[in-house]
């Protein structure tokens, strides 16, 4: 008896027959979208009246609907913006560094490759359709290029597709549900944003959400072959890489982020209230009892004295230094080091301490601006008219805030040399924004105090109470406990 017949006799033709039925399932997806779509693609090109009127009807109706409301048309603008390139790119270059910092190339090709699809299929077919976009009576989006798919639809369904799949590996019970359901939201809003905001007809949208399933199921086919030829055995319908489940849970080390959370959240807010108080009495004696003194001149004289060393080229430096503190930069840097933390570290509780510490900052900021309303330094202020007042400094804070959070959180796990990076970042980037904020005149150097006490009470309170360092491991470590767990489970 052949060992094939061994394996039928012990478990019976059921996993057989399951298997077939998943084959036959994902063959008849694949084919049933890829007609759909070529019907779509040929009534398109053929210019089909009874299409035509019904996209061309949808697209104005819908059109005189949200035209009016600005409101409606900002929402809008920020949901479809989630299938543009600006996030779709860095969205897959975050999963694919994210894969092989877990060890994953496999899933990290697979990414690749079917991003790349995405970008190859949609200026080729919108070249060769030549459709024309949507003509409304009061424009409010405007689209580049053909109409025919819709390039946002059909990144959409392909990046939140792919992966959805790759984190349904790593995904058991009622999780599974809600990854699957996050992705088809995403899919279907910005799909229905695309018609609403008038810059794809129906067609457009409907023939991107079918390419892009098709295009899914065969690279996820493709994948399986390429694993069974590498010697794997077969996997789920739902699973692409059985085998990286382990590696794909955020933290399967970490039992809970924070014990006692309730009592955790108290102290927390104790922190932020204390932090507040500070900024309150500190920002009111010095906007209160510093006017018309020597003190508040020589505030006001040191960005007078930087006035004076003002050239092009240096506000030019100036301006690149000052962005770096400001939202944007911020929330980049927060978004591309809480992933790699996490993949890293396999812990939860380093990105919480630096989440927790940018949130808390920006509140206490707005807060205690808005409570003081300190008025900006009296000379020429290179940035105009600011909605906060100046105490303390928001770009200041938030620059030494975040860069004080990665080096608390990296030096204890990284033992080479260049840890001390992180704190030499710690010390210069703040130090840089802050010289150009008073070199711009949109701060007085006590502003940069108000700053460093927002910095020095808030992280120090977050380091006490969540302790971000209690198990800092080093990335092999964190990896070798996460396997010995994992052996310890199979034998048991």
């Amino acid at each position: 008896m052949t060992d094939d017949n061994r394996v039928v006799e012990r478990a019976g033709w059921a996993p057989l027959r399951h298997f077939a039925g998943r084959s036959i399932a994902g063959l008849v997806a694949v084919v049933l979208a890829g007609l759909a779509f070529g019907t779509l693609l040929l009534l398109v090109r053929g210019n089909w009246s009874p299409l035509r009127r019904l996209d061309e009807s949808i697209a104005a109706g819908l059109n005189d609907l949200v035209a009016p409301h600005p409101a409606a048309v900002k929402v809008l603008t920020t949901i479809t913006s989630l299938g543009g390139r600006g996030v779709l790119i860095p969205l897959v270059v975050m999963a694919v560094v994210v894969l092989l910092i877990r060890r994953l190339p496999r899933l990290a090709i697979y990414l690749a490759v079917t991003g790349l699809g995405a970008m190859v299929l949609d200026p080729a077919l919108k070249a060769l359709v030549g459709r024309v976009r949507p003509v409304v009576a009061d424009p409010i989006a405007h689209g580049g290029g053909n109409s025919f798919p819709s390039g946002h639809t059909l990144g959409a369904t392909i990046v939140y597709g792919m992966l959805a799949l790759v984190l349904l590996t790593g995904t058991r019970g009622r999780h599974r549900g809600w990854v699957l359901s996050a992705a088809g939201a995403v899919i279907v809003a910005v799909g229905l944003t695309r018609i609403a905001l008038g810059v794809h007809f129906l067609s457009d949208v409907l023939a991107g959400w079918l390419l892009g399933l098709a295009w899914i199921c065969v690279t996820a086919y493709a994948f399986r072959v390429w694993r069974r030829e590498a010697g794997h055995p077969d996997a789920p319908s739902d699973v692409l890489d059985p085998e990286a489940a382990d590696d794909l849970v955020p933290a399967p080390a970490e039992e809970r982020v924070l014990p006692h959370p309730w009592a955790k959240g108290a102290e927390i807010l104790v922190g932020w209230v204390f932090t507040f108080g500070i900024l309150y009495f500190v920002g009111y004696a010095l906007t209160q009892w510093t006017e018309g003194t020597r003190f508040g001149s020589l505030d006001d004289g040191v960005c007078r004295w930087l006035q004076t060393f003002r050239t092009e080229r240096l506000d030019h430096l100036s301006w690149l230094a000052s962005k770096a503190g400001d939202t944007h930069a911020i929330l980049m840097i927060s978004l591309v080091f809480c992933p790699i933390a996490l993949a890293l570290w396999r812990q939860w509780r380093p990105v919480l301490f630096l989440v927790l510490t940018m949130m808390g900052e920006l509140t206490l900021f707005l807060c205690a601006a808005a409570a003081v309303g300190r008025p900006r330094p009296a000379v020429e202020q290179m940035d105009g008219q600011m909605p906060t007042s100046s105490f303390p400094s928001g770009h200041i804070a938030a620059t030494m805030c975040l860069w004080a959070a990665i080096a608390i959180i990296c030096v204890p796990r990284v033992r080479q040399w260049w840890r001390w990076v992180f704190v030499a970042l710690a010390v210069l980037m703040p130090a840089l924004v802050a010289l150009s904020r008073m070199y711009r005149g949109m701060h007085h150097p006590t502003d940069v105090l108000g700053a460093t006490l927002l910095t020095l009470c808030w992280v120090g309170a977050l380091y006490l109470i969540i302790r971000p360092n209690e198990r800092a491991e080093t990335a092999e470590e964190a990896a070798v406990v996460v396997h010995e767990q994992d052996r310890r489970a199979v034998a048991a």
